[in-house]
């Protein structure tokens, strides 16, 4: 049987391309509001940046949404997202690969 092909994703911080599984979506919809969609499903235009604490880190310091979507980008939710990183970084060590 051949292998399963795995859906990669680019990470807007590093600009690595890495499984989209390892990644965290970042959504605007029409409104311009700004969101984090873990289910990845979510109607609008979407981003990923990786599941590192230091890559959302990173992307809260040089405001990278605020570029990606064109758009001001409130410092409340860059705070959201490294908390989520954070969040869903310790789950992964905790319960391993789901």
């Amino acid at each position: 049987m051949k292998p399963r092909k795995i859906p990669m994703r680019k990470d807007i911080v590093t600009g690595e391309m890495f499984p989209k599984k390892q990644l965290v979506r970042i959504v605007k919809d029409k409104e311009d509001n700004i969101s984090i969609d873990p289910t990845g499903k979510a109607n609008g235009r979407g981003a990923y940046i990786g599941l590192d604490v230091e890559i959302a880190k990173t992307a809260a310091k040089k405001r990278t949404f605020d570029k990606v979507f064109g758009i001001k980008v409130a410092d409340a939710f860059y705070d959201e997202l490294v908390a989520y990183v954070d969040h869903q970084q310790a789950r992964k060590e905790l319960f391993g690969d789901e």
